[in-house]
């Protein structure tokens, strides 16, 4: 059997197909991108004088569906350059270079004749050992195995991606009766370590768990909105987090997933089925109208949504559905819709609704209700066990909470209690479950209900849990902001707890008192937590709210002790590791530039925005990314500290984002001795080996040294470059002010070219330079917008 996976080939360079190739390459893994063989010419093509027998002609395909990668947004390719290790081919030439892979993935059109003509020609071309799966929808992965060799049938299974690959984190894995079980974890294990997914096992079911139970719930929705007259904004106002949904809702999902793909994975159930599970789905005539008239959302720009510019900019528009007009878009108003937003917590928010006598209430219930119960019918025709399901659908739909879990924050005896009422026919297991005297699905969070008892789950170790962790008294310490804990092996985690993961006084605090507990007690220290991003930067709130009140001796303070605790974090003499995934802003960034080592989840968002609220890194993070880019030199080079400087100064004036951890490193934020961890629900784990490593052997903290700088001459020139762009109209004069500033600190000040000052002089006129900023009117206008907008402010 394969031992590695070092080249794949995949077969279709559709969405899916070129989707699944990028993120291949964006874990460094060559892959032959095939399509098939145009039969006619562009116009284009023929200007050139090109035939059909030309290569460049033959893989258009493919070599096409390569550069729109580079294009399309989200951004399939972690950076643009991974698109080099995509190579174009076609299936009729290249079909022999199947020996060179190791992998041969599947993703032409969903025709099971279609796919069975490709993998016979696969069969004849791979070397044995080859692993080869399909990423089809729904078709039976059984059927397509039909009148292959025996090799082939042992190592070939479905692997089933979600669109956007690089995005969803869903990876549903499905074997046949043939297929080998060490190929079966081999791939299961790949797809965790590797390719970064959440692996569920599926059985050879329609459409699989996924999309059977997603699908199933959309068009309940839609039968449900249709039949009781709601408009398409209102259930989407009272659809998404108020349910443990994602923002986008049903419709807005629809929007975003294609009408015409949720069409075909809906027929693909409906063809299978039978009896009321057939007529749920088949879709509503509005619906094949939207696809026959192209409104397919955001592919095409219309859809459930209408995006219109008028006069007074943009405005989202919905559709009528009984007219097939779009029209202002409606909330759902209701007392329950106010209770949810005020009740604290998931379960309480849930009921808040579930259970209203109110327009809202009732639209939810109905919702919710069949897509709870048919979850539990059809929970061991697609699936081992519950917790499969619900994991599949927080990874492939979003979901914050699966079906049964959702089902355990309602109240399981209270809701069953309300469905028989009803008229509902529950499955027997569950009415089994609940004469036992047990309540709810689960027990705990690794322990689940499956064949009339608890289960425990078998808990990845790779997947460290720091809410188990605190429940498990391991805190070793925590202040309003952040906590210490012990997260075992003599490693400690700095977990910061504060609202949106900001940095305030008592963050500060915990850093410091964090690295003295870890020189004394630990080998190293891991700063990471588990919310919705990493840290967003300083406490804009507490810095407005006291320039505003003139308190500009408490707001050097306050800089001075960040940059301080920045100190700590860089000269600690234990490995001090930050574990950023996504956004990693401002303060967030300047936390782990200091940092012995940094371990970004794949997912991070990276960059010194501070120029965006009117002012410029206070924390040292000007003079940790001129070093960085320096130290990224290569050895022995000689080092052009001017045009250092420049790109330095371009970054952080540009604000410049990293889109991903590849990005952040190129942008010179990651170093390359850093790491990146595909799995983010690996990366804590994945820190703290590192830190483990460092510790092993023989960490020791950089010496202090006196840093080059380019002086006045190197400050002119800068400066040079923002006047430039303030005379062509690109900048205002606030943001040229904000340029004077930032190339005086990076310059170093007024010196002469080519001196070495102290770190701590930098960071002296640094922070002279935040505060004279802060001062600012139009800088204090910024932060307000920020703070109000959640946007910045041009002025």
């Amino acid at each position: 059997m394969t031992k590695g996976i070092k080249k794949v080939a995949v077969l279709g360079s559709g969405i899916m197909g070129s989707g699944i190739a990028a993120h291949l390459a964006n874990i460094g893994i060559p892959t032959l991108l095939l399509d098939i063989v145009p039969r006619e010419l562009t116009a284009d093509e023929e200007k050139k004088g090109l035939t059909l027998e030309d290569k460049s002609v033959r893989n258009r395909l493919a070599a096409e569906s390569i550069q729109k990668l580079k294009k399309q947004k989200p951004a399939p390719l972690a950076k643009k350059e991974n698109a080099d290790l995509i190579e174009p081919g076609n299936m009729e030439d290249d079909m022999k270079r199947l020996s060179e892979v190791d992998w041969v993935v599947e993703v032409v059109v969903e025709n099971l004749k279609i796919k069975q003509k490709v993998f016979a020609q696969v069969d004849e071309y791979r070397k044995p050992g080859t692993i080869v799966s399909s990423n089809t929808s729904g078709i039976s992965i059984e059927a397509m195995a039909e009148g292959r060799s025996d090799d082939f049938r042992k190592h070939f299974l479905g692997t089933h991606f979600f669109n956007p690959p690089r995005y969803l984190k869903l990876l549903e894995v499905i074997r046949t009766k043939d297929t080998s079980d060490d190929v079966f974890e081999f791939m299961r294990q790949f797809g965790e370590d590797t390719l970064g997914k959440g692996v569920v096992e599926a059985k050879d079911t329609p459409n699989f768990i996924a999309n059977r139970i997603g699908t199933y719930g959309l068009l309940v929705t839609v039968r449900e909105m249709v039949e009781r007259g709601y408009s398409v904004g209102e259930v989407d106002s009272v659809t998404g987090p108020a349910l443990g949904r994602p923002k986008s809702a049903t419709f807005r999902t629809l929007d975003v997933v294609g009408l015409d793909t949720f069409l075909h994975v809906a027929k693909n159930v409906y063809d299978q089925v039978e009896g009321a599970e057939k007529q749920i789905f088949d879709p509503p005539a509005f619906m094949k109208d939207m696809a026959e008239k192209k409104m397919l959302g955001s592919k095409t720009g219309k859809g459930f949504y209408y995006k219109k510019k008028g006069e007074k900019g943009s405005e989202i528009l919905e559709l009528d559905y009984s007219t097939m007009d779009y029209v202002e878009r409606q909330k759902l108003k209701a007392p329950s819709v106010q209770q949810s937003k005020q009740a604290k917590g998931k379960a309480a928010k849930m009921k808040a609704l579930v259970y209203a006598d109110d327009r809202a209430g009732e639209l939810v219930w109905n919702v919710l209700k069949p897509t709870l119960l048919y979850s539990a019918e059809k929970c061991t025709e697609v699936a081992d066990s519950i917790r499969d399901i619900d994991q599949a659908m927080k990874w492939g739909f979003g979901w914050e909470l699966g079906p049964f879990e959702t089902w355990d924050a309602i109240g399981v005896e209270k809701s069953v209690e309300r469905m028989k009422q009803e008229g509902e026919t529950v499955p027997q297991w569950v009415e089994d479950m609940l004469e036992k005297g047990i309540t709810s699905f689960y027990n705990s969070d690794d322990e689940y209900y499956h064949n009339g008892e608890y289960k425990k789950a078998d808990l990845n170790p790779k997947v460290i849990n720091i809410k188990a962790l605190k429940e498990d008294d391991k805190v070793i310490m925590k202040n309003a902001g952040a906590s210490l804990i012990d997260i075992g092996d003599d490693i400690a985690c700095l977990e910061f707890t504060s609202p949106n993961n900001s940095i305030g006084l008592d963050v500060m605090q915990m850093i410091n008192k964090s690295i003295d507990e870890v020189e004394k007690n630990y080998k190293g220290l891991v700063i990471n937590n588990q919310g919705k991003n990493f840290c967003v930067g300083a406490n804009l709130m507490m810095i407005l709210m006291e320039a505003q009140d003139m308190n500009f001796p408490e707001i050097d303070l306050v800089v001075r002790q960040f940059q301080n605790s920045m100190a700590k974090i860089r000269y600690s003499p234990k490995p001090v590791v930050a574990a950023p995934f996504a956004m990693t802003l401002g303060g967030g960034a300047e936390i782990c530039m200091p940092s012995a080592s940094i371990q970004a989840s794949m997912e991070t968002y990276m960059g010194l925005v501070e120029v965006g609220v009117g002012l410029i890194p206070g924390g040292g993070g000007n003079k940790e990314l001129y070093l960085r880019q320096i130290e990224r030199l290569p050895e022995g080079a000689q080092i052009d500290h001017q045009a250092v400087a420049n790109q330095v100064f371009e970054t952080i004036a540009m604000a410049k984002v990293g889109t991903s951890a590849q990005e952040a490193e190129q942008l010179g934020f990651i170093r390359a001795q850093d790491s990146i961890s595909m799995n983010g629900d690996h990366l804590l784990y994945d820190a703290k080996q590192k830190a483990l490593h460092l510790a092993d052997q023989g960490y020791q903290p950089p010496k202090r040294e006196k840093i080059p700088v380019v002086g006045e001459t190197g400050y002119g020139t800068m400066l040079l470059g923002a006047k430039t762009m303030k005379f062509g109209g690109y900048i205002s004069d606030h943001d040229l002010k904000i340029a004077e500033k930032l190339a005086f600190v990076l310059a170093g000040g007024r010196v002469p070219k080519g001196s070495k000052v102290d770190e701590q002089y930098l960071l002296d006129i640094e922070r002279e330079a935040f505060l004279s900023l802060v001062g600012e009117p139009k800088t204090q206008q910024r932060m307000q917008h920020m703070l109000t907008k959640g946007k910045p402010l041009r002025n």
